[in-house]
């Protein structure tokens, strides 16, 4: 196993003084850490962690992600075994640890997954708070994901959050007529028809993909004003603001390259790499692997992003797919895993992790804006105040095990993917939706 990056590795991709920052041969940027005192968190006699986590789609991800285990383990004694998943596997493999009450201390799942589980896991205010103080706060997204409903008990730490903004060949948009992507509706759907016509369509996700399908699925109800919950967390997706989005799906879809209905969380990136598309939306995992192979560097170089229009949203509705870490109460080892999460977060390991990842994932503290990854790619910028939206699963209400199950089971996805297919009228479909997501209500 390969425990750091090379040189030649950095250069690949594109981000050298980052990767390079991982191996401790180059000067970090100056991350400012305020003097707060650690919670005391002994840990327990013969410790040892099991992790899951998903799988990278950067390769620099997992190699200083398990760097950084080991050198936990070198500190501590305590040895953690890091197991990666497939991003359609993780939850899955939480629901079954949490019912088994067995198997990970701690997995790192995607947004809501805490609060899904909240009953089975380990309260981590303590971590949060030290961490949160140390490094400037929690930024919006990591206090939502973070933080149990209406208080101020962690049960989740957020390790950062993936923006998926739109990505598009600028000379294929400049042969159409468009020098950006229009940031109204009708513009939009203007500009999808001429890409169809001129044979180089667009393409999102509309299968049960956790974040490319469920990214745009809740693009196109947020910038129509829809939502699932009101503040008060009353089910609202039966709405004439949701039945207009899916009226306006209607009419976007027939400009789509033929199935994405079927697509996972990596369809996308082969279409577009392969120059079947012009415009989807994505993480930067797809720039850096257009730009490190030399077969697909002139695409990188003609590739812009844009943050998702707003329609007709004050800003762009967009949130981050984020990664969230959580400790179960089966661990006979609780401090241990807190102890670990802590060590991963302060500035010696997290920094060179950010910066390894090259923008896929964005900070959730605000210290960590100063890192060296964004200020070197100018494409790359876009990322960093990711988790700055105040968009998230469940908005605009209180996240809760409803928000999180209607999620996981891809209820608003699936809405929109049978309006896109003619299996249902917008109407029925909205009113299914509404029926799948009250289900889940009334359980909780």
């Amino acid at each position: 196993m390969k425990n750091d990056i090379t040189r030649r590795d950095a250069l690949a991709l594109g981000v050298s003084a980052a990767a390079l920052a991982a191996t401790g041969t180059s000067a970090r940027a100056e991350i400012k850490a305020a003097d707060v005192p650690a919670p005391a968190l002994p840990i327990e006699k013969g410790a040892t962690l099991r992790m899951l986590r998903p799988v990278r789609f950067v390769p620099a991800d997992e190699e200083v992600f398990r760097a950084n285990a080991e050198k936990f383990t070198a500190k501590t004694g305590v040895e953690v075994k890091v197991d990666f998943v497939g991003w359609e596997d993780i939850n899955q493999q939480t629901a079954v640890t949490s019912n088994s009450g067995a198997g990970p201390d701690i997995i790192i799942g995607f947004g809501d997954s805490p609060h899904i589980y909240v009953d089975k896991l380990v309260e981590l205010t303590d971590v949060a708070d030290y961490i949160g103080k140390r490094y400037g706060g929690w930024l919006a997204l990591a206090q939502k994901y973070g933080k149990k409903a209406k208080s101020n008990s962690w049960i989740g730490l957020p390790f950062g959050a993936s923006g998926g903004p739109l990505v598009y060949r600028k000379s294929i948009l400049k042969s159409v007529g468009f020098d950006r992507v229009p940031e109204d509706h009708a513009g939009f759907l203007d500009l999808c028809r001429k890409l169809q016509k001129a044979g180089k369509p667009a393409g999102f996700a509309l299968g049960n993909a956790v974040g490319d399908g469920n990214g745009f699925a809740s693009w196109l109800l947020w910038s129509h004003n829809a939502a699932l919950l009101d503040e008060e967390g009353n089910v609202i997706i039966n709405s004439k603001e949701t039945i207009a989005a899916l009226k306006y799906l209607k009419e976007l879809y027939p400009t789509f390259i033929a199935g994405t209905p079927s697509w996972n969380d990596v369809s996308n990136n082969r279409a577009y790499s392969s120059g079947e598309i012009s415009l989807t939306a994505n993480g930067v995992s797809l720039y850096f692997s257009l730009k490190k192979d030399p077969a697909t560097a002139a695409i990188a170089e003609d590739t812009e992003h844009q943050l998702l229009i707003k329609g007709l949203a004050k800003v762009s509705p967009m949130s981050g797919l984020t990664l969230n870490a959580m400790v179960f109460k089966h661990s006979p080892y609780p401090n241990a895993a807190k102890a670990f999460l802590q060590f991963m977060l302060e500035k010696e390991q997290y920094e060179p992790w950010l910066n390894a990842n090259s923008g896929y994932w964005a900070q959730p503290l605000a210290a960590y804006a100063d890192a060296a990854v964004w200020s070197g790619d100018p494409k790359v910028a876009i990322f960093k105040d990711t988790m700055k939206s105040n968009y998230y699963n469940g908005y605009n209400g209180p996240i809760s095990t409803a928000t999180g199950a209607v999620n996981a089971d891809y209820v608003l996805v699936q809405m929109c993917a049978s309006v896109a297919t003619d299996a249902a009228t917008p109407e029925a479909a909205a009113a299914e939706a509404e029926r799948r997501a009250k289900r889940y209500f009334r359980r909780s």
